[in-house]
Parts: structure tokens; C-alpha cells; sequence
């Protein structure tokens, strides 16, 4: 297992860190994840595996990796990310589906465009999803005329 810083970002005194993690198996599998680091909270943007991974081997990769990615933030092993709620790092936060889910993911996004934070990582810490997924969301609101559109029609 090797994790390396692969670059970081600083507003005010918070900071987003994005690490390279390589997890090799000795019959010569390996797992590549891009794992990032904001607020407390640790998601898994982009894993690449040979061979595929199952989706069961895919809900434990976060086991693999806590304590080198812990040890890497300088956290010390076994240390859970506390602010995302006050849930553990792997329960996802109860979020409700359809119209309520949409103008939820809105208020968080508001909430955060208005405190001067980055509005899909609030959303993300929120729901416990993926980047990617918090994006969709996002979309998803703006969609429903929650949020104001990304760009002006023409």
C-alpha cells in the first residue's frame, strides 16, 4: 500500500487534500483510487482496479485504505472523520429521495454559497455521496428550479 499527497488546496484556514493511493496484491492486482480530504470528511473520487473490483470489494476499499490515508493526513490511524455530522466515516446520513431530497441538497448548497465554503463539498459532507454523485444532485435541484440555472439560456 502507498499513499502520496497529490496536491492540495487552501481558502482561508481550510484546506482540500487530494491523495494517490496504490493498494498491490500479491498476485499482482492492484487498486489506484484518488482519495480527497476536506472538512473532516474522506471521499473516494475515481478508483481503477485490475482486475474489476466486486461491488462488496468495492464497499470495503475504505477499510483498506483508512489507515494509510490517516497516517498520510497526519491524523494517526484509525481515526474516523468527525465532521460530517458526527457520523462514523462509513454510515451515510439518512437523505430523503425525490422533491424533498432536491430542495435539501439546494439549502446546503445556499447555506455553504453564502458562508463563503465550497457548495459541493457541503452538499457531499451532507448526503455521504461521491463528488460525482453530489454533482448529479446538484443538477438535479437546479433542474427542479430550486437552484438559480448554471449559465443563461439563450
Amino acid at each position: 500500500m502507498s499513499v502520496r499527497p497529490a496536491w492540495e488546496v487552501r481558502e482561508n484556514e481550510n484546506a482540500t487534500r487530494w491523495f494517490d493511493v496504490r493498494l498491490a496484491f500479491t498476485d499482482g492486482a492492484h487498486v489506484d483510487a484518488l482519495a480527497v480530504v476536506a472538512g473532516g470528511c474522506v471521499g473516494v473520487e475515481d478508483v481503477r482496479a485490475q482486475p474489476a473490483l466486486s461491488l462488496d470489494d468495492l464497499a470495503v476499499l475504505a477499510d483498506w485504505i483508512e489507515d494509510s490515508l490517516a497516517e498520510a493526513c497526519g491524523a494517526g490511524a484509525g481515526t474516523a472523520p468527525e465532521d460530517c455530522g458526527g457520523q462514523g466515516r462509513r454510515a451515510r446520513p439518512a437523505w430523503p429521495r425525490g422533491a424533498e431530497g432536491r430542495w435539501l441538497v439546494a439549502q446546503e448548497y445556499r447555506a455553504a454559497q453564502q458562508g463563503g465554503a465550497d457548495p459541493v463539498l457541503a452538499v457531499m459532507c451532507a448526503t455521504g455521496h461521491s463528488r460525482r454523485k453530489a454533482l448529479r444532485l446538484i443538477g438535479q435541484a437546479r433542474d427542479a428550479g430550486l437552484l438559480a440555472p448554471r449559465r443563461a439560456r439563450r
